[in-house]
């Protein structure tokens, strides 16, 4: 196998003219620049060089691998000044996962924020695996996912940053007994017929604890795992649900939106990172815009404006 060293020593040789030119340009001794050479030769299995007078000229091999060795030198140039450019962030690509209703309040800005700092890097998104949110990330082909924090749940090699509590309001249909509230007590919903609007899971979670503590089980007589639809369920006065409030930024004409106490339930926004994926300046930028979109977003519109 041909050395890659050797192969540069060769190039300096062939277009300084002399092996004492090469040697001074290379900083060696012109016998330690005679003997890659002839190493060089026996990779080869050819000769590379044949006298003229006090000088050496290339053979046919030798000014064959005088030209692979440029292509090699400009190869690695090109790949130092790649690295480069992504060690500083300027180029690179990150993969970013999240679930629906972080998409437009958190996900959004933080990618425009990105673009505008970073906009060489491309970034690989998609949506959340419903199943296992986290699993992409935890098998490497995720850099970043936003996330509803499952409690205790982390693992080697990624972390948990916290983005943002997002906490659930009471909805309910125009004209219902408890829409004049300013808050309702989570207990005064025990007797009421249920739309569901979470899946199993940690975002469904926040809902059957809260209800335990108050004394009860919601009865759920629909489900939808979806917002818009969960709402327009309500408005038909079909039931009551508690959904967060960043799935409650568009909101039906047809219901009321209270916030509830005893206790108010709430969900846990994370961004589950890499650890790995720390080095990248263009994702410490990115979770940096993440935290400053949940701040913007804060805990979601007032519950009880409509």
């Amino acid at each position: 196998m041909l050395d890659v060293r050797r192969l540069q020593v060769l190039r300096a040789v062939v277009t300084s003219g002399t092996v004492t030119a090469a040697a001074a340009h290379l900083g060696y001794t012109p016998s330690a620049v005679s003997q890659q050479i002839a190493v060089l030769e026996k990779q080869a299995g050819t000769a590379l060089f044949e006298r003229v007078g006090r000088s050496v000229r290339p053979t046919a091999a030798g000014l064959l691998l005088t030209e692979h060795a440029a292509l090699i030198s400009s190869a690695v140039a090109q790949a130092e000044s790649a690295l480069a450019d992504l060690r500083a962030g300027r180029t690179g690509r990150l993969s970013v996962r999240y679930f629906a209703t972080s998409g437009s309040t958190l996900v959004a800005p933080a990618l425009a924020r990105l673009r505008a700092e970073h906009p060489g890097v491309r970034v690989d998104l998609r949506l959340n695996d419903p199943e296992d949110p986290l699993q992409d990330v935890v098998r490497g082909r995720a850099d970043l996912a936003v996330v509803v924090q499952a409690p205790g749940r982390a693992g080697d090699g990624f972390r948990f940053v916290h983005l943002l509590d997002d906490p659930y309001a009471a909805v309910l249909p125009q004209g219902h007994a408890l829409a004049g509230e300013e808050i309702i007590d989570l207990n005064e919903l025990a007797g009421e017929q249920w739309v569901g609007s979470e899946p199993p899971g940690p975002c469904l979670e926040p809902v059957i604890d809260s209800c335990a503590a108050a004394g009860f089980s919601p009865d759920f007589v629909i489900q939808s795992e979806d917002y818009a639809t969960a709402q327009g369920f309500v408005a038909a006065g079909l039931g009551v649900g508690l959904m967060p409030m960043l799935g409650l930024r568009t909101r039906h004409p047809g219901v009321v939106v209270r916030p509830v106490r005893g206790p108010e339930p709430f969900r846990v926004i994370s961004a589950a990172v890499r650890e790995t994926a720390l080095e990248q300046p263009a994702l410490r930028d990115l979770l940096a815009a993440l935290r400053s979109a949940a701040r913007a977003a804060g805990p979601g519109d007032d519950p009880g404006a409509d």
